[in-house]
């Protein structure tokens, strides 16, 4: 029920709302991972059960694929969607100027397949993953396994040569065995601190052999909406360079709330 949640999460549960009114009829939209993307999927399929809102959506990981046909959405893949109207996705770190960090989920790479492939990207997030830099969350980066240990040395002497603060790399860990993606792929967490130049870093690490794709989001998310704990919530567009802000009430629902595991 929204009055056990936490201000953490009840800032992302009216974000999470807010951003659905973004969706129409009729619409293939984009699904994202991770906690606050959860959010979005149930109160989505709330309001397709609701309001009868027809849309096909893409999720952008197996989990929120469950997830999305738990609450009876109709789900497919981006092959038979073709393009997207919209996506809405959560993300890591935000910077203001949107660029983004994500991956923190392990689904970076389908996720940045699937919001470059709509005509709109919507992040969703609270407060707290707002940056002036972005690089206090570590920078995920998927790399094939075979090899990955001269991938993780290529990374780390090419990040000598860049402006970041930290310099050091992670293998993920899935309990006491790396961590498959849904590709199949594993994931380096870069330490990095401070990224001192994104557009340059999300550029080079995609030149070194093994990595398949990086967690930097650049030039891709059109609108930001921030919930926070109190209700409020902020929708900035970085096209008219707009902020409005409104409140949500917390409705409680039983459907709506139960069972969310993410």
């Amino acid at each position: 029920m929204t009055g056990e949640l936490s201000p953490i999460d009840k800032a992302k549960f009216v974000a999470a709302k807010k951003a659905v009114e973004f969706v129409e009829d009729g619409m293939r939209v984009g699904l994202g991972t991770g906690s606050t993307a959860a959010w979005m999927v149930r109160c989505l399929g709330e309001v397709v059960r609701e309001e009868g809102l027809r849309i096909r959506a893409v999720p952008t990981s197996a989990r929120t694929a469950a997830l999305a046909r738990d609450v009876g959405l109709d789900v497919i893949s981006l092959d038979e969607a073709r393009w997207l109207d919209l996506t809405i996705d959560g993300a890591d770190e935000v910077d203001h100027e949107f660029n983004l960090i994500k991956g923190g989920g392990a689904a970076l790479l389908q996720e940045k397949i699937v919001a470059t492939a709509s005509d709109r990207m919507v992040v969703i997030t609270d407060a707290s993953k707002e940056v002036e830099t972005l690089g206090a969350f570590p920078l995920p980066l998927e790399v094939i396994p075979f090899g990955w240990q001269t991938t993780k040395a290529l990374v780390e002497e090419m990040l000598d040569s860049l402006d970041v603060m930290g310099r050091t790399t992670s293998l993920r860990m899935n309990g006491a065995a790396p961590l498959f993606t849904d590709e199949g792929n594993h994931i380096l967490d870069l330490h990095l601190n401070r990224i001192g130049n994104v557009r340059q870093l999300a550029m080079v690490l995609n030149q070194i052999p093994g990595v398949v794709e990086n967690g930097l989001f650049v030039d891709i998310c059109d609108t930001v909406v921030v919930g926070y704990g109190d209700g409020r919530v902020q929708l900035r567009d970085l096209n008219d360079n707009s902020i409005r802000e409104d409140r949500l009430e917390f409705v409680e629902s039983d459907n709506l709330f139960a069972d969310l595991g993410d």
